[in-house]
């Protein structure tokens, strides 16, 4: 079914919001929330920010009301928000205060699902800008608001799930450290008074290597060879799946190839992050490979260095970029429990990076569909039949993830 597409200035009171001068403190302090873009994409209705605005800074400001929808027109485009509350916002939002022929929410979803049509419309200034004429000019579909109802019902459970993906993976990024603190307590009290040695002595530690510069010439990419960067191992969260660049024949001839269960540490740029490679790869010398010996497991030592990272960032020397050499690593004290409470250690870390696995899996199934019913939702082509067909499934498959992590 094909809606008919009306403009924003036509369906809202569109309002742009403003800074009261901050050079008067009293506009300032308890009172309403003051929304800027960073407060906007979050899961639930604004109701409140670091920043708030006195009965005085309200004055100044133009409160909008409940259910209000905000999208960011200046710098971050396309972030979006709704009023949870009645808020003011700063200039770089414009609100849409809909009229009663539209569910606010179903504004909101619309918004979500135009992020790249935003972008398109912005100014080629230093700064992204989309100025409010061409904002209000943007078109929405009008379906009948019991059908605005419907389609909201369907993506607010979708949204549900998202929310429920990100709290379980929020979940497990806290249970290793919290399984580290229990098996071992903190790694720098050493209070089981076990053995300290040396990192360079209870395993190797070697650079990455890579002889030509630079290391983007066309002829060394493009093979079937992964390639490894310090950004793919700051973003791996703790095992390295993906890759973005490889080597050719020329490349791996220059370079060296890891193997699978090599632990990756970044010592520039990114200092001190780590991944566990789940395939052979090469790497520059930006990275450092290290395979344990007979008293350490990869999972321990990973751990380990995950308490020490922020101490070696904030220490590293900074000159173009921060670093810190070889030496650095090799030295580092750590302390060495018994084998067998590494090897259940590890053994405990691999299931929950198995379950991480799956969990990711689900996460991009929900995000694939997500948008799809952003789509499908705003073109007339959201059936009902969708609520059977998926929602069941997933729905299911939630609960039982909630359990594993439960357990």
């Amino acid at each position: 079914m094909k809606w008919p597409e009306i403009a924003f200035s036509k369906l809202a009171e569109i309002v742009t919001g403003n800074t009261p001068p901050k050079k008067n403190p009293e506009n300032y302090g308890p009172g309403v929330p003051w929304v800027k873009p960073p407060d906007l994409d979050k899961w639930e209705p604004v109701t409140a920010t670091e920043e708030t605005l006195s009965l005085k800074g309200q004055k100044i400001s133009r409160l909008i009301p409940v259910g209000t929808v905000m999208v960011s027109c200046i710098g971050s485009i396309g972030r979006v928000g709704i009023a949870g509350t009645a808020l003011a916002t700063n200039q770089q939002i414009n609100s849409l205060i809909f009229n009663s022929i539209i569910e606010p929410r179903f504004g909101y979803y619309y918004c979500k699902s135009i992020t790249q049509k935003l972008q398109s419309l912005t100014s080629n200034a230093v700064v992204p800008i989309l100025n409010k004429t061409n904002f209000s000019k943007i078109k929405m579909p009008l379906p009948p608001i019991s059908e605005q109802h419907r389609i909201v019902e369907i993506l607010d459970q979708v949204d549900r799930l998202r929310k429920l993906r990100a709290d379980a993976d929020a979940k497990i990024q806290r249970i290793l450290p919290a399984l580290f603190i229990k098996m071992f307590g903190n790694p720098v009290a050493n209070k089981g008074s076990w053995n300290v040695d040396k990192l360079g002595n209870v395993g190797t530690l070697e650079r990455g290597k890579s002889k030509h510069r630079p290391r983007n010439d066309p002829i060394l990419l493009g093979g079937p060879y992964p390639l490894i960067q310090t950004g793919d191992v700051a973003n791996s969260g703790g095992r390295i799946r993906n890759y973005t660049q490889t080597y050719s024949d020329i490349g791996l001839s220059q370079s060296r190839m890891w193997p699978r269960g090599t632990l990756c540490i970044t010592i520039a740029a990114n200092i001190a992050r780590t991944g566990v490679l789940e395939f052979d790869a090469c790497f520059p010398d930006s990275i450092v490979g290290f395979h344990p010996g007979a008293d350490v497991t990869i999972e321990y030592v990973q751990a380990w260095l995950w308490f020490l990272q922020p101490v070696l960032e904030n220490n590293a020397p900074q000159a173009a970029q921060k670093n810190i050499n070889l030496k650095v690593l090799r030295d580092l004290p750590i302390p060495i429990p018994p084998k067998y409470l590494q090897d259940k250690f590890s053994g405990q870390v691999k299931n929950i990076y198995q379950q991480k696995n799956y969990m990711r899996k689900a996460r991009t199934k929900i995000e694939i569909l997500y948008k799809s019913l952003l789509h499908n939702a705003f073109t007339g082509d959201l059936t009902a039949s969708w609520r059977e067909a998926h929602m069941k499934k997933l729905l299911q498959e939630m609960e039982l993830q909630a359990k594993a992590l439960a357990s």
